[in-house]
């Protein structure tokens, strides 16, 4: 058996496809200290630099000193604490939603819900670059599932007409999606789900906090309101914590406290993080110009990097995807901006197809001018190394 393992992980090494832990010795800011040495990190999802902020710090420390650093249990039998609650209310207020749940963590989110509400004789419709977690979610409904292309209305327009017998049907889509930094064409996907009758899911990890007049995400974005019925989003990404949450209806969220199996059989998150979180919301809510910061950083960094002469994906958010192509291409030139002090990784499958690794660059709100221009001057460098050497 062991043997076997270690025959897989020496093929995925000659396949440029074995992964190891990178070890950083700081909090998560837009410089950080990684094998002794400060680095511009140009990877992280702390979006608006709230991460390391002393009051999210401070919020966290106030709830842990009054319920503790654990929640004892599960929500439905000891760990259900009033700042759970509290959490939830104002997450729903902030999504403009009638309710919220609370999950451990975004993955755990998407998979509760999409298994739960994935019953036999049902059908869910995805995107074929849609995250990890709403894969996974499918394939553990007893739902039909149809994968529609990227961000392709036609085709989705196609499988809906094909399954319009289906009892129950939903369909479901990053927001911001996480590889190529593009959103989802949300107006028209709501449209076609007022058409045929089905439900729209929209996992908003990458928008929240960043998108919409209060950072609201995706939905707010586009102004579609209760036209999207299920809004997942994360407290990990731009919000400085950890954990999930899905909002939508109160019959919604009160079906999935008694039927998501990730949010009944996990152990509620910690008050440390449930504290932060409320913090974090606040700040959001009165501090819109991080939002403006970060925009303003991720147009910047994208028209230095588009003189580099690597070819970008486009996109307008705050994720900027250079298609590289190889894993081993991909990976020598991630070691090379290392070289120059700059982390950025290298994307390779499986978290994207064959054939399409890329560096994934993440702006934040807290990069400098002049963070923005040694990323600038690191790539350069680089792209003159693929142009005269190879790889």
């Amino acid at each position: 058996m062991f043997y076997t393992l270690q025959k897989q992980l020496e093929q995925r090494q000659e396949k440029n496809l074995y992964r190891c832990l990178k070890t950083i010795y700081s909090a998560a800011g837009p410089r950080v200290i990684y094998e002794g040495r400060e680095m511009l990190m140009l990877a992280s999802n702390n979006y608006l630099g709230l991460a390391n902020d002393p009051r999210l710090k401070e919020a966290a420390i106030s709830a842990i000193k009054r319920y503790g650093t654990g929640s004892s249990g599960s929500r439905l039998t000891t760990g259900n604490l009033i700042i759970h609650r509290q959490l939830e209310e104002a997450l729903a207020q902030f999504k403009s939603t009638e309710d919220a749940l609370l999950f451990s963590s975004g993955y755990m989110a998407n998979i509760g819900t999409l298994a739960a509400l994935g019953q036999k004789g049902s059908v869910i419709f995805s995107d074929e670059l849609n995250h990890a977690s709403i894969i996974d979610g499918c394939r553990l409904s007893q739902a039909k599932v149809k994968i529609y292309r990227h961000n392709d209305l036609n085709h989705l327009e196609a499988l809906l007409s094909e399954n319009d017998s289906c009892s129950g049907r939903l369909i479901v889509t990053d927001g911001v999606f996480s590889m190529d930094g593009d959103m989802a064409p949300l107006p028209e996907i709501a449209q076609l789900a007022q058409h045929y009758g089905a439900m729209v899911m929209v996992d908003d990890a990458h928008g929240t906090g960043v998108l919409g007049k209060k950072g609201a995400g995706t939905v707010e974005y586009f102004g579609l309101g209760e036209a999207v019925d299920i809004q997942v989003g994360t407290l990990s990404k731009a919000l400085g914590g950890e954990g999930g949450f899905v909002a939508g209806k109160k019959v919604l969220i009160d079906y999935l406290r008694n039927l998501a199996r990730s949010f009944i059989f996990s152990t509620a998150p910690s008050p440390g993080v449930v504290g932060a979180a409320l913090a974090s919301l606040e700040i959001v809510r009165e501090e819109p110009e991080r939002r403006t910061r970060l925009y303003q950083n991720a147009r910047c960094l994208r028209q230095k990097l588009s003189g580099t002469g690597l070819k970008l994906v486009s996109g307008e958010t705050q994720i900027i995807a250079i298609l590289i192509g190889s894993a081993a291409t991909a990976l020598a030139l991630s070691q090379k901006l290392e070289e120059h002090g700059v982390f950025v990784p290298a994307i390779r499958p499986p978290s994207v197809p064959e054939g399409m690794s890329r560096l994934r660059v993440t702006v934040m709100s807290e990069h400098t001018p002049a963070d923005l221009e040694w990323a600038e001057e690191a790539f350069q460098k680089v792209s003159q190394e693929v142009k005269t050497k190879g790889f």
